[in-house]
């Protein structure tokens, strides 16, 4: 007689007996609908992180993240300049589109110089780096000649030219200090002089100095702050010493200290950081009702539109406040859009300036990246009561043609040195309809005269 055992090995070998050979896949499985184990928790988001990576390793991703953030964030700053400023408009006895229209010819007017900036050869662009350069100085000195400049809000930055239209030179300063710069320190780190400190610092710090001082003149703090940043930018691209790096620092931050310090309206700002309360005689009216207008957005905003603080309690609602009045009627939601466009211009640009071989390249495409990235990070930090306030528009979204031209041209030139990468030109050439068609025919082996 068979043990039993045996018999019930025999039977679960066989199928035919016992209750657990009866019961569907899903009973065996623990409930799942296939025999298959379950993949682990973090496999989903490791898969979708080699993607992505996968995707931005493309040699076309950064044109086309520069362009798409780019056009993005003028397109959606049109809108709000129209949103922003048509109160404004009324108030002037000027049409409610007034400010828009100003907005859209010179977006248009930038549009055009984006796509000569991308179109143009790298010799092309160094050598109209003296000529900007020199015209910059002329436009700021005359800027302090009386009859000739104009003040505006205390700052004697303007010029006139005929008309509703008017010139702030020290936006073009910003982009002659980059293309100068970078063409300057190409030219050195080609003959190996960089390594002298006398060299790394020599036209470079004394030239941006000189800029400063003009912008200074007409007491506009905040682009001096910008043309600050841009020259630490390129001189720690340029691999600056800590102890050189620091230094200039150590001698700008005192002679800012100085400049702050002795002026009233400056220390005013500062003290208005995280201020809750406009204070009396009303010193941070301005930086509390942006925190007002950010605070009633909620999650969605109340609508294009449909903002309160523009109705005359949020001064400059079209200009450097802008990023307010995006939050009361966009929201949360409209705040972090524009943030990610930013993020996304900014490290586009990074990655140009650390994947080329070309010196000129990396300067400037690393000296456009500070100037967008650290405008940006200023006129919102303002907005949000981070920072003290200081003049400077958001780039590409705030109103001011004189702002929006060069920006558009930088813009530009972060997309000609991303299609002069060797593979994104590879990339390209691939996709024009010759090239593809007679490399498809190359790839088609040729089949014998009987196969179908």
């Amino acid at each position: 007689m068979v043990p039993q055992p045996a018999l019930a090995g025999v039977a679960l070998r066989s199928g035919t007996a016992g209750p657990a050979s009866r019961r569907p896949p899903a009973a065996r499985s623990g409930g799942q609908g296939s025999g298959a184990p379950r993949p682990p928790l973090g496999s989903g988001i490791r898969r979708v992180y080699e993607q992505a990576r996968r995707a931005w390793d493309r040699p076309l991703t950064a044109y086309y993240v520069i362009l798409g953030a780019g056009l993005l964030i003028t397109v959606l700053g049109l809108v709000m300049v129209y949103s922003a400023s048509m109160i404004k408009a009324l108030e002037l006895s000027l049409p409610a589109s007034y400010f828009f229209r100003k907005q859209f010819l010179a977006a248009v007017i930038g549009a055009g110089l984006l796509l000569l900036a991308s179109r143009m050869p790298g010799k092309l662009h160094r050598a109209l780096a003296y000529p900007l350069l020199v015209g910059s100085v002329i436009l700021m000195v005359l800027v302090q000649v009386p009859g000739i400049g104009h003040s505006v809000n205390g700052n004697q930055n303007w010029i006139y030219l005929g008309g509703p239209f008017q010139l702030q030179p020290s936006e073009f300063g910003k982009l002659a200090l980059i293309l100068w710069g970078a063409d300057l320190l190409a030219r050195k780190q080609d003959k190996r002089l960089l390594t002298q400190w006398k060299h790394l610092l020599v036209p470079l710090v004394p030239v941006a100095f000189m800029l400063l001082g003009l912008i200074m003149l007409g007491g506009d703090m905040g682009t001096a702050i910008i043309l600050t940043a841009i020259l630490f930018g390129l001189l720690w691209l340029a691999g600056a010493p800590t102890r050189l790096f620091a230094g200039v620092l150590a001698v700008a931050g005192v002679i800012g200290a100085i400049l702050i310090g002795t002026s009233s309206n400056r220390m005013a700002r500062f003290q208005c950081v995280g201020a809750t309360d406009p204070g009396p005689g009303d010193n941070c009216w301005q930086a509390v009702h942006g925190i007002y207008a950010l605070a009633s957005g909620g999650w969605f905003g109340s609508g294009i539109g449909a903002s309160v603080e523009k109705w005359g309690q949020l001064p400059e609602a079209h200009t450097d406040f802008i990023f307010a009045i995006t939050g009361e009627e966009l929201g949360l939601a409209g705040t972090l859009s524009v943030l990610t466009l930013f993020a996304a211009l900014g490290y586009a640009g990074i990655r140009v300036a650390g994947r080329t071989e070309d010196p000129f390249v990396r300067y400037a495409a690393g000296g456009v990246t500070t100037w967008i990235t650290a405008q940006a990070v200023i006129n919102i930090g303002a907005v949000l009561g981070l920072l003290p306030i200081a003049g400077v528009p958001l780039p590409l979204f705030s109103y001011g043609g004189s702002a929006l031209l060069p920006t558009m041209f930088a813009v530009g030139l972060l997309i000609a040195f991303a299609r002069e990468d060797p593979a994104a030109k590879a990339a390209l050439a691939m996709r024009r309809p010759g090239v593809r068609w007679k490399t498809m025919r190359r790839r088609v082996k040729k089949r014998p005269s009987g196969e179908r």
